[in-house]
């Protein structure tokens, strides 16, 4: 079924305000990938463009514009896939240096966007045995750390099994 509304209606051409808006939107999303709509919104307030988050938030998914940021990403939740493996310290402490090492990755905010940190422990001295950083969360950056740990001169020596 046709409906008469939908034959006629022409869309109105944006307008030259409208226009400059979005180019501007779309030049402080390439300089600033990290600011979001209400950065954005701010930013264009103090140009004199005077919108809503509101608007800027349609303008930015019409043109598929998105803020650059570390996603929230499900890294707790098991795979059912992988194999699991038993928690071999339940009942042990940590009582004399390099007894038990634990391992820890993280993000670090910087000015121009983030970088992941891993970091290598002693639990009992709370000793940072070694640390690597990486822009991308891969696993190259935490053998990096793992080999440091493993071949520190400062350390006595480790007998692996």
């Amino acid at each position: 079924m046709l409906h008469r509304t939908g034959l006629y209606y022409k869309p109105a051409l944006p307008s030259e305000w409208e226009l400059e808006l979005r180019k501007r939107i779309d030049k402080l999303n390439t300089d600033f990938p990290y600011y979001g709509s209400r950065k954005i919104a701010v930013t264009l307030g103090r140009e004199g463009f005077l919108v809503s988050r509101k608007r800027v938030q349609r303008i930015m998914a019409d043109m598929g514009l998105m803020s650059v940021y570390p996603r929230r990403r499900n890294l707790s939740e098991a795979n059912p896939e992988h194999r699991k493996y038993p928690y071999l310290l339940r009942g042990i402490t940590a009582s004399y240096p390099n007894h038990i090492w634990g391992t820890d990755i993280t993000y670090v905010r910087l000015k121009g966007g983030w970088m992941y940190l891993t970091v290598i422990l002693d639990w009992y001295s709370r000793y940072v045995v070694s640390w690597a950083m990486s822009e991308q969360l891969t696993t190259d950056f935490v053998i990096d750390a793992l080999e440091k740990a493993l071949y520190n001169p400062k350390l006595p020596k480790i007998y692996l099994l």
